[in-house]
C-alpha cells in the first residue's frame, strides 16, 4: 500500500468496503464460472478424443480401398472417374451457447437427396472396389465436420477459461488483497485521528 495515495476519510472507508464486496461476490462469479467451463471443456475434450480416433480409423481404411481400387484400374481411367463430381455439399454455420460462451454449430446438407450422387461415374468401367472407397470417404465426412466443430469449440472455450483464469487472479491476488489493505490502513488513520482528538479534549479540560 506503499506506493498508492489514499485520502483516509469516513467517505474513502465506505467506498472501499462497498468496492471490496463487489471484488469478493465478482470473484466468487468468475470462479463458478471457470470451474463450470472447464466442466464443458473436459466434456469436449473426451468427446474430441474418441471422435477424432473414430475418424483416423475411418480414413485409414479408407485410404486402403482407394489404394485397392487403384491397383485394379489404370491412373488414366481413375482420374477420369473422379474428375468430375455430381454430388455437392453446402455447410451451415449457426451458433450454440455454453455458459454464455458462443460456439460453432455445422450443418450440412448435400445438392441432391439421392445417395448414388456420390458416384461421379459410370460403373461400367470402374472397379467395384473405387464404390467402396467413394463411399466410405462419405460416410467420414459427417463425422470430420462433428470433429471440426468439436475442436473449434475446444479452442473458444480455452481462450475463455484462461480469460477468466486471469481475471479471477487478479481479483484474488491484487484487487482484493489492496482493498483490505487500504480499508485497515484508513481504518487506523481514523482511529489514530480519534485517539488525538480525545486527547487533545483532555489536555484542553485541564488547562481549563
Amino acid at each position: 500500500m506503499a506506493n498508492i495515495q489514499i485520502n483516509p476519510t469516513r467517505m474513502e472507508l465506505s467506498r472501499l468496503k462497498k468496492k471490496r464486496i463487489m471484488a469478493l461476490r465478482g470473484h466468487k462469479l468468475l470462479k463458478d464460472k471457470r470451474d463450470e467451463l472447464m466442466k464443458e471443456f473436459i466434456s469436449l475434450v473426451e468427446e474430441n478424443k474418441m471422435l477424432r480416433e473414430k475418424v483416423e480409423t475411418k480414413l485409414k481404411k479408407s485410404n486402403q480401398k482407394f489404394f485397392l481400387a487403384k491397383s485394379e484400374m489404370t491412373e488414366e481411367v481413375l482420374a477420369v472417374s473422379l474428375l468430375a463430381p455430381k454430388q455437392s455439399i453446402s455447410i451451415d454455420v449457426t451458433k450454440r451457447n455454453i455458459m454464455g460462451i458462443e460456439v460453432p454449430k455445422f450443418n450440412y446438407a448435400t445438392r441432391t437427396p439421392n445417395p448414388n450422387d456420390i458416384y461421379s461415374y459410370g460403373l461400367a468401367f470402374t472397379s467395384s472396389g473405387l464404390d467402396d472407397a467413394v463411399k466410405s470417404l462419405y460416410e467420414v465426412f459427417e463425422d470430420m465436420l462433428k470433429l471440426a466443430e468439436i475442436e473449434k469449440s475446444c479452442q473458444i472455450l480455452a481462450s475463455e477459461i484462461e480469460k477468466t483464469r486471469r481475471r479471477v487472479n487478479a481479483l484474488e491476488h491484487v484487487v482484493i488483497p489492496q482493498t483490505e489493505a487500504g480499508i485497515k490502513y484508513i481504518s487506523m488513520k481514523l482511529d489514530e485521528n480519534e485517539r488525538s482528538a480525545q486527547v487533545r479534549l483532555m489536555k484542553t479540560g485541564a488547562i481549563k
